[in-house]
């Protein structure tokens, strides 16, 4: 395999040093550039040193135009605003786009898929590969168990600075098990409890949000049966397992077609 040149959105934040490292321990990418927003003091900072690692010689670049040239991928972990203009600026260029972004909007959801239609995007709430396996197994017991007789649980834990909720991880494990039953998760959600509730509804698919302390991810879907229940798990102890994932699904869609694809297809896991 040609080495793959990858850039990296959000170069100075926590996941983005974390990108850098993973780019650097692949032997078949290299980092070929990285952003950061206008006004940022990374901006101009060598992207070995700001990840920890020996000089590399790229620089945090301000604009879009600097950071992505030549690149054959990029990858975004930021913010649904920032993902959005990077969507467009990818398809115009014929840039594949790994999209680890959580809290987006439908509208912006919209806006990646029509971004799909021009180039690569491979799109998940998480780049594990343990939770994607965690989500085919979700969805196995959500078929072979009845919802009539087994209540299901989305339960998470993230670390206190996480600004949506649920989160992506739980909504991805959500549809799984929305999936094995056959609804739409939408429909049949449960996102908040509080005073006089009244019995659960049969079917419904319930989430559940704790924050604190500096938890990387922790995620549980329990299914809850008569004198049984059945909890299934997936602890993140390192953010370099999604950084790694990031790195894998890029080197996936070197020279794929355009497309909108997700950490299921790059695994092979595709029902």
């Amino acid at each position: 395999m040609s080495t793959m040149r990858i850039a990296v959105i959000g170069a100075g934040g926590r996941m983005g040093r974390n990108l850098i490292r993973a780019i650097d321990e692949s032997e078949n990418a290299v980092l070929s550039g990285a952003l950061e927003r206008a006004g940022s003091p990374q901006i101009g900072a060598d992207c070995g040193v700001l990840a920890g690692l020996e000089p590399n010689g790229v620089t945090v670049a301000a604009t879009m135009e600097e950071a992505f040239a030549g690149a054959d991928a990029v990858l975004d972990f930021t913010a649904p605003a920032a993902t959005r203009a990077v969507a467009e600026f990818a398809a115009a260029n014929g840039i594949a786009h790994v999209i680890g972004t959580t809290g987006m909007s439908a509208d912006d959801d919209a806006v990646v898929a029509e971004a799909a239609n021009r180039t690569a995007v491979v799109k998940s709430g998480n780049m594990s590969m343990g939770v994607i396996l965690l989500s085919v197994l979700v969805e196995q017991a959500a078929r072979a168990l009845e919802a009539a007789d087994w209540d299901l649980e989305v339960l998470e834990m993230h670390h206190r600075h996480k600004v949506d909720a649920p989160s992506g991880t739980a909504l991805l494990l959500g549809k799984a098990a929305a999936k094995g039953r056959g609804i739409d998760l939408a429909g049949n959600s449960v996102r908040v409890r509080d005073g006089h509730t009244g019995p659960r509804e049969a079917g419904s698919i319930g989430f559940a949000t704790l924050r604190g302390g500096s938890v990387v991810g922790d995620h549980s879907v329990i299914l809850a049966g008569p004198g049984e229940r059945v909890t299934i798990s997936h602890h993140a102890e390192d953010r370099m397992i999604f950084a790694r994932g990031a790195v894998k699904a890029a080197l996936w869609a070197k020279d794929r077609a355009p497309g909108l694809y997700s950490m299921h297809d790059v695994l092979g896991l595709t029902s």
